[in-house]
């Protein structure tokens, strides 16, 4: 049997650490685990409180020294052949969660770290379930939490508030970088690392447990941007590439994406869109073309990345190229060009901001300019597919629901022309 030493963090907020520490007490299995607390100089009873417990291995700082230093201290207290587990203290957990991410760990030797879903919806990790009381959370969460292989999904990047890791990997990874102390985006460093000594990041669909997103970086946010801000230029720095990347998956796309045979996925990324419809299409086959070196090293971890001239011809039946016609020079000329990697009957699909949504005409007349270095409506897609002799339109709006001062705005423009100014996207497809 594997154990797991759990790792929290405290800083205040005791009554989070009580529901944390309470739930895994409840849900689970005695002698599987060792608790690890690290206090960060905790300035209420959180101190006192945790004196008085049991069963618990306790560091206590005499400053608070941040997330990322506090976890290394965790792994350098935990028994050395367990697998480490970080989690927030803001978090309660639920029947089976530590088990099935366990099973889900030991499924395959290629496996280095699992996380759970949960009801916050950052990275795609949301669950499809919501609650209003925390017994009617534990009652769905008895339900969704039984072990299947099925909803396992592979991912580019976990976050960090329950992220259970081999052993083996915390062996050869050692800690996490201190360097973003006193926190955030040390996560996503971490699984990047975890990515490059070869081991594979699951989401298991099978563990839901609660979050309230509630450290206290968040509710200070003249200290909390500041500090952003900062890991962000060192992550840059670092890898060579924005931490905004694991967000690229062209989620509007997909949703009109149906079952094929063969897709490229145009500006792959880091992989992050291709392994979302792996797991949504089991059988299909994907390609993909990026042009940042930096992040293609990961993506050809999950699919075969070709360089634009090493593509073959007519061979795809879908590309996806997500809201790139807003950002090339000559959008006619780039869809001419990628035409020619499809199948006869084949299928572009994109995605625009619709550039007379009430929103983007309110920055206009506030003289702001529009962000995108393109800007369409619907008709001028509509009109440069026509153009290039593409058929079988298929469009999907993204509507707002508009604020009072919006609504009025809609209510004058409609005088002057009827419009949908409540769509902010269109997804397109479009055959050849």
């Amino acid at each position: 049997m594997h154990k797991t030493s759990i790792i929290i963090l405290t800083y205040n907020n005791l009554e989070y650490t009580k529901g944390c520490l309470e739930s895994i007490q409840k849900y689970t299995e005695e002698g599987t685990y060792e608790l690890i607390i690290i206090d960060n100089h905790s300035t209420d009873q959180t101190v006192e409180w945790l004196k008085k417990q049991k069963n618990l291995k306790v560091i206590y700082n005499e400053e608070n020294l941040g997330f990322p230093k506090g976890c290394n201290q965790g792994i350098e207290l935990a028994s050395k052949e367990n697998d480490i587990l970080l989690l927030n203290n803001d978090t309660i957990v639920t029947a089976n969660w530590l088990k099935n991410l366990q099973t889900c760990l030991y499924s395959d030797a290629s496996i280095g770290a699992v996380g759970p879903t949960c009801n916050q919806h950052e990275n795609f990790q949301g669950a499809d379930f919501t609650y209003e009381t925390f017994s009617e959370m534990q009652e769905k969460a008895l339900k969704n939490n039984i072990s299947d292989p099925n909803r396992w999904e592979e991912k580019v990047f976990l976050i960090g508030f329950c992220l259970l890791i081999k052993r083996e990997v915390i062996n050869k990874i050692k800690t996490l970088d201190e360097a973003y102390t006193p926190g955030y985006i040390e996560d996503n460093d971490l699984c990047l690392r975890i990515l490059k000594e070869n081991y594979r990041l699951i989401l298991c669909h099978d563990v839901f447990i609660h979050h309230y997103l509630g450290t206290a970086f968040r509710k200070n946010l003249n200290t909390f941007y500041p500090i952003l801000n900062k890991n962000r230029e060192y992550f840059l720095d670092k890898w060579g590439f924005s931490s905004f990347g694991f967000d690229e998956i062209k989620d509007a796309s997909l949703k009109i994406l149906e079952p094929t045979n063969h897709v490229l996925d145009w500006q792959c990324g880091l992989g992050a869109n291709a392994l979302k419809i792996k797991y949504i299409y089991k059988n299909i086959q994907i390609d993909g073309v990026e042009k940042d070196m930096n992040k293609a090293i990961f993506a050809q971890k999950f699919i075969p990345v070709f360089k634009e001239e090493e593509l073959p011809l007519n061979t795809y039946d879908v590309i996806l190229i997500g809201q790139i016609l807003e950002e090339t020079p000559n959008p006619k000329e780039f869809l001419a060009k990628i035409s020619t990697y499809l199948k006869e009957g084949g299928m572009i699909i994109g995605e625009i901001e619709n550039a007379s949504s009430v929103k983007n005409i309110d920055r206009l007349l506030k003289g702001e300019a529009y962000q995108n270095k393109n800007h369409f409506t619907i008709e001028d897609i509509e009109r440069l597919f026509k153009e290039l002799n593409y058929t079988q339109k298929y469009i999907f709006s993204w509507y707002i629901v508009p604020n009072e001062e919006e609504q009025k705005l809609i209510d004058k423009l409609n005088e002057i022309e009827p419009k949908n100014y409540q769509v902010t996207y269109y997804s397109f497809r479009f055959q050849k």
